[in-house]
């Protein structure tokens, strides 16, 4: 077979049209061989040493090599686990710019890098050959560039409401869908998906991680799988397991098609750690590859691994290297995959400076650096998971001026205060306003903050309001994994129940949530399934079921909430006061009405006093939002009234010069959204419901 030197650059394995480039980084090594293998038999047919290095890289061409054919590597060096060296050439491995796996991951003892019966645990190489259970890497035809526009946002970002789900688990048992793409790309393009999300009026869809990801092994021992993918191996490559014939083509068309209904893809991404775990973890691609360079080591002992990801391994993202695979893997996704933008799992750990002398989170380190300069990926959408679980790991509100963040501060206060817990006013007056004291700086706006009542991690909506305890036993780990302060309620009954009484108060609670989520100032995030009553019998941490307690159920018995929803939605986008462009804080007065742009009462219809706000047995008030000459004129003003009393409460309307219309009420059940005049100024309130009102000034 000829080979030539070929270019250090681009990494991974680059098919022009004639042959196919090879380069692989690995500053550390002392050997590179690439091994091809039968498309068919996977048997191996070929291993040519990567003879030339430059700056660090590893590489050849190979003119004879087309599309289709498989490839791995072997890298050949020092194996020393105290001095952060782990080289085996025994062990096939994956290239960390691989766009295309053959098949998903198995997993075997073969894929140990050590000699997993000695009692020296890592201390000992293995020199078992894995290559039959390794997936192999397949050399691509580069795909062409998504055509849309990159740069232009089908939403504004206070229009933005985001709709996160699971690729399998959002169409796995929809009947509509045709059975081959149940579970897919392709399913999730189907033209009833698109038009369900269209109809539910959310805009841009939040996928919990698509890239290539391994099963844990001790979540296979107990008949498991890893459900929501956050184990990464391979940053560049869709997970095969999703789609219908292993065409990278088909993630492509599938954006493409979402982009044609006016849908945003988001992906959700793990840079913070990869699938190879800690020191008695698997090697698959980057232990191999070089070890020292691509994970953050311990300093006494480079055996060991810094573990701020809470999964075994940290990603040295501060290594040029590493930051640049970080980097071009985003890239790849938004230019060619057509992706329009990220929200990143554990994300402090992207900007800790990991030195010697100090691993504190810095806004101002190379990775947010390096986003904030680039012309491609400065213009999507990035998304915070504001903690980590190292040393300083909880950031909320100090990520750069042009990110959003996940609020987990908004999801804890909403659930305690409908829960009916104490004192919860003042906090949840703060999170309605966009969390101000949190986010306001920087020039920062109010949609920095995304509101979420729950996600993926945790209980859906359904379950909050149907379980005080977790129910996890089914993840084999005797019910002691998952949250432990969920702040939720069962009323009156652990679990599913026939009570009636019991059924109609948390199907309030959960309008009331789902209210409260979608009238709050910043960006709601509405996790799928929400809308259909999904549950997961109360497990809270479903991380590893992949079944039928997280594939979502599509009953037409479902269909009252989702209406619920959608005129949630369409209420909030007809009403700019509900997601203002700026903070707003009581300072502006209309010239007009003489409102404020944002006012605080009490049931007494007056403005809430000092002693309002420390008064902790207080569980109903009002927030009303005016219009200041500053936006489009809607309302006049919008009132909005929670009470999480458990029992009813007269309120008085403000004493104001003009007429009040009822938009909502949640304690009508059959006609929630049944719109009425108001003559009488004195309402009663139903426990645990939330009414809007809309606010017309009539003048002198």
């Amino acid at each position: 077979m000829q080979v030539l030197p070929g270019h250090q650059y681009p990494l991974g394995a680059h098919y022009d049209g004639q042959g196919t480039n090879f380069a692989l980084f690995s500053a550390n090594a002392t050997k590179v061989e690439l091994c091809l293998f039968d498309q068919q038999t996977e048997s191996e047919i070929a291993r040519i040493e990567l003879c030339e290095y430059t700056d660090e890289v590893w590489h050849i061409y190979l003119p004879t090599v087309k599309p289709g054919c498989l490839y791995g590597y072997r890298v050949h060096g020092p194996y020393a686990p105290h001095q952060g060296h782990r080289f085996n050439s025994a062990k096939l491995l994956i290239d960390p710019y691989a766009k295309k796996l053959n098949r998903p991951f198995s997993f075997d003892d073969t894929l140990y890098g050590f000699d997993t019966q000695s009692r020296q645990q890592d201390l000992l190489i293995d020199d078992t050959d894995n290559a039959a259970v390794m997936p192999k890497c397949v050399v691509v035809e580069p795909l062409q560039p998504i055509k849309h526009h990159r740069y232009s946002r089908y939403t504004s970002n206070s229009q933005t409401i985001i709709y996160e789900t699971h690729v399998k688990g959002f169409t796995k048992l929809n009947k509509e869908v045709p059975l081959q793409q149940r579970g897919t790309y392709s399913g999730l393009a189907h033209a009833s998906v698109l038009q369900y999300l269209q109809n539910l009026g959310i805009s841009a869809v939040e996928l919990l991680p698509v890239h290539a990801f391994a099963d844990e092994s001790f979540v296979l021992e107990k008949g498991l799988k890893n459900y929501w993918g956050y184990n990464s191996i391979a940053f560049f490559a869709p997970e095969v397991r999703y789609s219908t014939d292993n065409d990278i083509g088909e993630f492509q068309r599938m954006v493409a098609t979402m982009h044609e209904a006016g849908l945003e893809v988001i992906l959700d991404v793990v840079y913070n750690h990869t699938a190879e775990g800690n020191h008695l973890g698997p090697t698959y691609s980057f232990k191999g590859i070089d070890n020292a360079s691509y994970y953050l080591l311990d300093h006494e002992d480079k055996r060991y691994y810094v573990n701020h990801s809470g999964c075994g391994n940290t990603l040295n993202i501060a290594h040029p290297r590493v930051l640049q695979m970080v980097m071009d893997s985003l890239r790849y996704w938004v230019e060619v995959m057509g992706v329009d933008g990220f929200r990143f799992d554990l994300a402090p750990i992207l900007g800790r400076k990991n030195r010697h002398d100090s691993d504190a989170f810095d806004r101002q380190s190379s990775f947010f650096t390096a986003l904030r300069q680039d012309p491609v990926l400065a213009n999507v959408r990035l998304i915070a998971e504001p903690w980590d679980i190292g040393h300083g790991g909880y950031q909320l509100g100090q990520f750069p001026g042009n990110w959003l963040e996940w609020n987990d501060r908004f999801r804890d206060a909403v659930r305690r205060f409908w829960r009916g817990d104490e004192g919860m006013v003042p906090e949840l007056a703060r999170r309605l306003h966009g969390s101000a004291d949190l986010f306001e700086h920087h020039g920062r706006r109010p949609y920095a903050s995304v509101n979420m009542v729950t996600s993926h991690d945790g209980y859906t909506l359904h379950d909050l309001v149907t379980y005080e305890q977790r129910h996890n036993h089914a993840n084999g780990e005797a019910n002691r994994d998952g949250h432990g302060s969920n702040f939720s309620c069962n009323y009156g009954a652990e679990g599913e129940t026939s009570d009636l009484r019991t059924l109609q108060v948390r199907r309030q609670q959960k309008r009331n949530i789902l209210a409260t989520l979608f009238f709050a100032q910043g960006t709601p995030m509405l996790l799928a399934g929400d809308e259909r009553n999904h549950t997961q019998q109360g497990n809270n941490n479903a991380y590893c079921q992949d079944n039928e307690m997280t594939w979502l159920t599509w009953h037409k018995e479902d269909l009252q909430q989702v209406e619920f929803v959608r005129q949630l939605i369409d209420l909030r986008k007809q009403h700019p006061l509900l997601n203002r462009l700026h903070y707003q804080h009581g300072r502006q007065i209309s010239t007009r009405t003489g409102l404020k742009d944002l006012s605080w009462f009490n049931c007494h219809g007056e403005p809430m006093d000092e002693s309002n706000w420390h008064n902790k047995a207080l569980k109903s008030f009002a927030m009303m939002l005016a219009d200041t000459e500053h936006e489009p004129l809607v309302d006049d003003g919008l009132l909005i009234i929670f009470n999480a009393h458990s029992h009813v409460t007269q309120f008085q309307l403000p004493h104001l010069l003009g007429s009040w219309s009822q938009i909502i009420d949640t304690a009508n059940e059959q006609a929630p959204f049944l719109r009425r005049q108001i003559s009488d100024t004195l309402l009663t309130i139903a426990p645990h419901s939330t009414h809007v009102l809309s606010y017309s000034h009539t003048g002198q």
